[in-house]
């Protein structure tokens, strides 16, 4: 049976607002204003609703004055005149709870979100940790006291038993099967109803959880006014009750394998830190090994004393799962991680876990059968990336395309086996380095259909000495079929190819309404429109400096594909 701790945080905009004006890393935003509100003054925070302004948050001093959540703000403005205000700021208080859920993975690699102040962790097996259940709750909540954050825990084998025991019997845990029991005494409100519902319990004299076990379910239903309330009702109780099932979304993919590290003394060395990373490594290298199976990446977090922590994440290029190539990786970022005022705990995840293709090592160069080491290829990658990030190197991925920017695309480079290029017979020469996309130039030719003599690339003239070409490289007609198939009529009679090609049997008007909205596209006087891509005449051309260009003309004169044609520069020769 699985085992859920919720740790429920009362207040909690208040303590995210107190904390981040403190200078406390919770995740959230810059604050507007730098000074933390005043404690022993009645403060609250306010929400824009239906109704107007409420208060959503209020102080304890406020509180002694009346001042209560969902009050009116003018109600709240007479009982107590000097109340300090602000408004709710929901984003940054969501952000905060996240990055508080994420510190919470130092107990439990399974962290979600409970409501808009609560945290569930799956705590399966991870009690023995801390030497039993009573005592990770006591050590969770030492270490929420020390960091200034007010809680109230409760555990038990559901997720809806544990966050109704974290509301209204802070403190409790309870075994497995004792869920019908220890809830019965519990309030209503502990079932994470809507407001609706719960006032709607309380006029049946509903007040206690215990007071809905003998009411039949159908009558149960009928006392309410939508069935959507009732199955609400009904299905939280089930899930409390560990009748139905309740999924939790984790704010970080659970791990295949994780080891964690506790330090009894906080560290902030770096060679500390490689200590620790090596033993874990060993020891998550140790379990993969055990089940056949490698991962892509490992992630380190180092969990600081003041409550935040610090990640640092390597990949591979293909599953692996030796320790030195591992550490190797790490080598190149650990300085990365801020130890702060000493880190307590060290935890490493290997994620994307898959089979590893193993084989065994030819016993000489002769006798392998291929000249290319794949492992050595894709450890180099990885390291590449450890060092320079990833993307930063690639490498050409040849494509079967006429188009010149579509055969050579790029490819980060991921250590996997080139693709050898197949030279056209037909082709010309290439250049080595072609730009991101062709940048337009303006051209002045002999005859329109020759090359350039003078053209003007980036604001500068520069005169053509000689050129050779053209080297006509046609459309591609296949990834185009749904272009139309001839031009647009010059003598005003009728275009054949605009009759949408639609089934006979459609409504004659809607066939009439696509025809006339072509013909209109087409006629529009603003904006040319390219009918089917042109093709392309290449030619390799010099200036006056030496400087030799790969220049292309789109399209040809009297194609009635567009206007008249385009030059560019698509890339440059050595």
């Amino acid at each position: 049976m699985k085992r859920y701790l919720c740790v429920w945080c009362p207040d909690w905009p208040l303590t995210r607002l107190r904390r981040a004006r403190r200078g406390h890393r919770t995740g959230s935003a810059r604050p507007t204003s730098d000074k933390a509100p005043d404690p022993h003054q009645p403060f609250m925070l306010l929400e824009n609703g239906a109704k107007g302004l409420r208060v959503a948050a209020a102080n304890e001093p406020a509180r002694q004055l009346g001042v209560t959540e969902g009050l009116a703000f003018t109600d709240a403005r007479a009982r107590a005149p000097n109340l300090v205000a602000e408004d709710l700021n929901p984003v940054a208080d969501a952000k905060a709870l996240a990055a508080l859920g994420d510190w919470m993975i130092r107990l439990s690699p399974l962290v979600a979100i409970d409501g808009t102040d609560g945290l569930i962790l799956e705590t399966t097996g991870c009690d023995h940790l801390y030497g039993g259940e009573h005592a990770m709750m006591e050590m969770l909540s030492s270490l929420l006291q020390r960091n200034a954050i007010p809680h109230q825990l409760g555990l038990a084998s559901t997720p809806g038993a544990a966050s109704a025991l974290s509301r209204a019997a802070p403190g409790t845990c309870l075994k497995e099967g004792e869920e019908q029991a220890g809830l019965a005494d519990l309030p209503v409100a502990a079932l994470r109803l809507s407001a609706d519902a719960e006032t709607l319990l309380r006029r049946f004299g509903l007040t206690r959880i215990g007071q809905l076990y003998g009411i039949d379910r159908k009558a149960l239903g009928r006392r309410f006014q939508s069935r959507s309330a009732a199955d609400a009702v009904l299905l939280r109780l089930d899930q409390a009750l560990g009748l139905r099932h309740e999924p939790l979304a984790p704010l970080r993919p659970m791990p295949l394998r994780s080891a964690r590290l506790n330090c009894p003394e906080p560290i902030a060395t770096s060679e500390a830190i490689k200590i620790g990373l090596e033993q874990l490594t060993w020891e998550v290298c140790e379990a993969l090994s055990a089940t056949g199976i490698g991962a892509r990446c490992f992630l380190l977090t180092a969990f600081r004393s003041d409550g935040s922590r610090s990640d640092i994440a390597v990949k591979a290029a293909r599953p692996v799962r030796e320790p030195k190539h591992i550490l190797r990786l790490f080598r190149e970022r650990i300085d990365t991680i801020d130890p702060g005022f000493g880190i307590d705990l060290l935890l490493l995840e290997a994620h994307r876990t898959d089979a590893m293709e193993t084989s065994p090592m030819a016993l000489s160069g002769d006798l392998a059968s291929t000249d290319m080491d794949a492992i050595a290829l894709s450890a180099l990658a990885d390291r590449i990336a450890a060092r320079l990030g990833e993307g930063a190197v690639s490498r050409v991925q040849p494509r079967e395309s006429h188009m010149p920017e579509r055969a050579e695309p790029q490819a980060r480079f991921d250590g996997s086996a080139p693709i050898p290029a197949i030279p056209s017979p037909t082709a010309g020469p290439r250049p080595i380095r072609l730009l991101p996309s062709p940048e337009r130039i303006t051209v002045m030719a002999e005859v329109p259909d020759g090359p350039p003599l003078r053209f003007i690339w980036r604001r500068v003239p520069r005169t053509v000495t000689r050129a050779d070409g053209p080297e006509r490289i046609a459309p591609e007609w296949w990834t185009h079929i749904a272009a139309p198939q001839t031009p647009p009529s010059l003598d005003g009679q009728a275009r054949p190819w605009l009759t949408p090609k639609m089934d006979p049997r459609a409504d004659a008007a809607q066939i009439a309404h696509v025809r006339a909205d072509l013909e209109a596209m087409l006629d529009a006087p603003s904006e040319p429109v390219k009918l089917l891509p042109r093709a392309r005449d290449y030619y390799r051309v010099e200036d006056a400096s030496g400087r030799r260009y790969w220049l292309f003309r789109e399209g040809l004169y009297g194609d009635g594909r567009g206007g008249p044609p385009e030059w560019y520069v698509h890339g440059l020769f050595a």
